[in-house]
């Protein structure tokens, strides 16, 4: 039976219908009576609760319970959730979404961050407490993107002296793009976990590890530049360092998981206001919740073997080792304790869509753009942040607004002034495109300290053409 036909007899498009599916497959590797099949269904539809002990019809029965509930008139918080926001002039736009977001009756608390702007369902450098639930789309579409640093034994001066070195290294042991791939698929233990969590990581697990290793496209990026440490709590004597930069997340197959499950959770709340739809949620006690949970962290070791072997195959093809590593994501959910506004301590689940998680002592690392500063920084466990912080410097326009307003001659200037040497790019990502980063370390400075400032020198992105994966 086609959906159409399931929802005729009253089981809804989604979870159910696929239920049904699987009932009806199952009844015709057994031979068994597609007319009696089709009868037995309308009963459950037209009775769900009678048949959940079934053996049979009972999978299908709590979908249907769980789509009744779902399908309740919507009923917001009876007031907001309580949120704050950092930085000034932000898009009313996204200031909206995360309005909306804590109207949600599983939203706990909030907080926007100075370099936000407007996403799908929360905006990036918004972040969402909830009780019991995650929001694929306030986890975002790049499951785990992720940053990561490593401090490199080489001089500084080899910016400079070994730069034919370096960029042969970028060239040759990175791949950006969509369709990037290795000819010869690399090897890391991530592979080798238990990929079959859910049907939508097993089918992709071929194309996970055709990417293994790989940048995307957007705002991701390889880069080496100067870090100049003003605090040896980074776990180094101040001074200047040739560090090894490094921004991108979880490929192709994070995506799939995310288009997955958000089309999932809307399919679950159609009681959704418009307005809400893109922040549907999944409980955490029921099965969809679960497999999510579970893909969503293993899309978070995926990216961070992404970021492992970019960093290991330069280093290695560079012979030198390394003397700091610092990484973490901000495209991800947590369960944590907080307290809360009302002064209770609870546990909570912690969405950061393009925000640093700042706990206290926490170190995190804050980029620019391709011409601009960023930062190493520790955080300082501000809980009506959610111990949370900007992400980087925020896009000040669309990447349209930005091809139409900017030249590659009017970048290169500004580049050639700041040492930078680009080996690729697109036209959106120029620095003009995006915010003042130190404006936006002024406005969360009660967030975060900063211990360490990285200056890019010779970067690499996706070349122009490629679409955005950011």
């Amino acid at each position: 039976m086609k959906t159409r036909e399931l929802v005729a007899i009253g089981i809804p498009a989604g979870p159910c219908a696929e239920s049904a599916k699987q009932i009806l497959q199952e009844a015709h590797r057994a031979k068994r009576s597609t007319r009696t099949v089709h009868d037995d269904l309308e009963r459950v539809a037209a009775s769900p609760e009678t048949f959940v002990g079934d053996e049979v019809y009972g999978g299908l029965a709590h979908h249907l319970l769980e789509h009744a509930a779902a399908t309740a008139t919507f009923r917001p918080r009876q007031s907001d959730a309580p949120y704050q926001i950092w930085g000034t002039n932000l898009e009313p736009d996204a200031v909206q979404q995360l309005k909306n977001a804590c109207r949600l009756p599983v939203a706990v608390s909030g907080a926007l961050m100075p370099d936000a702007h407007i996403g799908y369902g929360l905006p990036i450098g918004g972040v969402l407490a909830t009780h019991e639930a995650v929001i694929p789309y306030a986890v975002g579409v790049d499951i785990a993107c992720r940053m990561k640093m490593t401090v490199l034994d080489l001089p500084v001066g080899a910016l400079s002296d070994e730069k034919a070195k370096l960029t042969q290294a970028l060239e040759r042991e990175t791949r950006f793009g969509i369709g990037a791939t290795f000819r010869a698929p690399r090897e890391h233990e991530v592979m080798d976990r238990d990929w079959r969590v859910t049907t939508v990581t097993s089918k992709l697990k071929d194309r996970a590890w055709a990417q293994l290793g790989t940048s995307g496209s957007g705002n991701h990026f390889v880069e080496f530049g100067k870090l100049t440490v003003v605090d040896d709590a980074v776990g180094l004597s101040t001074g200047t360092y040739l560090a090894l930069l490094s921004h991108s997340g979880s490929r192709g197959t994070g995506a799939q998981v995310a288009q997955h499950y958000s089309r999932l959770a809307q399919d679950l709340h159609p009681e959704l206001p418009r307005e809400l739809k893109h922040l549907a949620w999944l409980d955490l006690s029921t099965e969809a919740g679960q497999e999510y949970w579970a893909a969503m962290e293993l899309m978070g070791r995926y990216a961070a073997a992404n970021h492992e072997l970019i960093h290991a195959s330069i280093r290695q093809a560079l012979g030198v080792g390394v003397m700091l590593d610092i990484e973490n994501h901000h495209n991800f959910a947590w369960r944590e304790r907080h307290r809360l506004p009302d002064g209770s301590e609870a546990e909570v689940i912690v969405h950061r869509k393009g925000a640093t998680p700042a706990g206290t002592g926490v170190l995190g690392i804050i980029p620019g753009s391709m011409g601009t500063p960023g930062y190493v920084v520790r955080g300082k466990g501000v809980a009506s942040s959610l111990n949370s912080a900007a992400h980087g410097a925020g896009r000040r326009m669309s990447r349209t607004k930005a091809k139409e307003l900017f030249t590659w001659e009017m970048a290169q200037p500004l580049l050639r002034e700041r040492g930078v040497t680009l080996l690729s790019a697109g036209l959106d990502e120029v620095p003009m495109a995006y915010k003042d980063i130190d404006e936006v370390m002024a406005a969360q400075s009660d967030l975060v300290e900063p211990l360490a400032r990285f200056e890019p020198r010779l970067v690499k992105m996706a070349p122009s053409g490629e679409p955005p994966e950011d």
